[in-house]
């Protein structure tokens, strides 16, 4: 390759991960917006310490075992803590673009699977226990099942796993982990009342209580951005862009990313006013969010009305997903990150065989278990001997008077 090749391809590279990095922006600004106002504070800065914590933690350990330098047989690769120690090379003789840009694209999405936690425990975490919770993930969940599959371990090699930008590895991996900590925690005080019974025998039965955001125009924001960032997210894994055969399927997988939030969107407004007779503006944000993360698996296939009623299929089961966790498990997740990163997670693995042939529902199955049971595992694991050292849920008190006043001492909005 030339040297003017190389440098178009690290340039796109490192620009589409500053795109994702902008992801962070927006996961802090619809968390911000679907919080009530004396969590803010606290959400925000959850948000930028996390993004902050991944990015140590991956240059210490993480990248080098989600990518080890030579080839590793098995389901756990050796931690190997010398990537962030050393100059890294070039390698232009055998790479598309070098090394150090790799990384750069490689650790933004990490961020991105720990933001999802973020938004699931918000309100009723405790800043510092998330914090070590962050870089568990980023250190050693995410690392180890991305080397299942990016860095070429079990998934890929044994089951032909296919996840061109981290449907599963990403957002699945995300909403595993979120999953496990907001059950751990449980719900925010006043959220439900006292069960009285059982729903067709099962769920718990007990009055659910919505506890609005403070700032829904926030939050629609921080949608925005985040579709901007997609484009990064799933462009750039692409990897180059330096002929026709690579711009070309970079600008199919632009209209890809896009039609599948817009399928989402309108697949939920949709459904809001036939059944509910009303538009739900938060089912319609994370419509556009189920639309991105259902495309995600396989980005770079279908054709762009495909991957309309992909993202419309994404953003319908996310919808479900919101009404049945909050509903019926009982479970709290005031941003609706478990439905629409982790749920529609799943779909978007599943969903691959349909338009790649060289993808088997079998393997993607496989996949979808090792993640889920993997991330979900792991992190209860993690906070049940964490909270022996730290309480990992703050109290009933804290929680009544904002953890914005406990943790921060710095209101979001002083003048109301």
């Amino acid at each position: 390759m030339s040297e003017i090749e190389y440098a178009l391809n690290t340039f796109y590279f490192l620009m589409t991960g500053a795109l994702v990095m902008w992801m962070a922006a927006g996961f802090t600004m619809l968390e911000a917006g679907l919080v009530r106002r004396r969590n803010t504070a606290e959400i925000v800065t959850k948000n930028i310490g996390l993004y902050s914590i991944a990015c140590f933690i991956f240059l210490l350990c993480g990248y080098s075992v989600m990518y080890p330098s030579t080839t590793v047989e098995g389901f756990i690769p050796p931690y190997d803590f010398s990537f962030g120690m050393r100059e890294v090379e070039s390698g232009m003789a055998n790479d598309s673009h070098a090394k150090s840009s790799d990384f750069f694209f490689q650790v933004v999405f990490v961020a991105t699977a720990v933001s999802i936690v973020s938004g699931a425990v918000a309100e009723r975490m405790n800043q510092w226990p998330f914090f070590a919770l962050a870089a568990f993930i980023a250190g050693v969940i995410y690392p180890i099942q991305g080397f299942w599959n990016w860095g070429e371990g079990f998934l890929l090699t044994d089951y032909g796993y296919s996840d061109f930008a981290g449907s599963g590895t990403v957002h699945l991996a995300g909403g595993a982990c979120a999953l496990a900590a907001a059950i751990f925690v449980g719900p925010r005080v006043g959220k439900y009342g006292r069960v009285t019974g059982t729903n067709f025998g099962i769920f718990p039965k007990a009055k659910t209580n919505k506890l609005y955001g403070a700032n829904i125009p926030i939050a629609a924001l921080g949608t925005f951005i985040l579709w901007l960032g997609w484009f990064g997210f799933n462009g750039g894994s692409q990897l180059a862009i330096n002929d026709a055969a690579n711009a070309n399927a970079v600008a199919q997988i632009f209209l890809n990313t896009n039609a599948a939030a817009a399928g989402g969107v309108v697949a939920c407004l949709i459904v809001a006013r036939v059944f509910f007779k009303k538009t739900n503006i938060i089912y319609a944000l994370n419509g556009a969010i189920a639309g991105l993360v259902a495309i995600t698996g396989a980005p770079d296939s279908p054709t762009g009305l495909e991957a309309t009623l992909i993202g419309a299929l994404g953003g319908l089961l996310c919808y479900g997903a919101l009404i049945f966790f909050e509903q019926f498990l009982k479970i709290d997740d005031p941003v609706g990150a478990i439905s629409a990163h982790g749920v529609t997670g799943v779909f978007g693995v599943m969903v691959v065989p349909f338009t790649k042939a060289d993808a088997t529902f079998g393997g993607q199955a496989i996949g979808v278990m090792s993640i889920l049971a993997f991330g979900f595992v792991l992190t209860y694991a993690f906070l049940f001997v964490l909270n022996y050292f730290a309480p990992v849920r703050a109290s009933d008190d804290i929680q009544k008077r904002g953890l914005d006043e406990e943790e921060i001492g710095i209101e979001a909005y002083p003048e109301f």
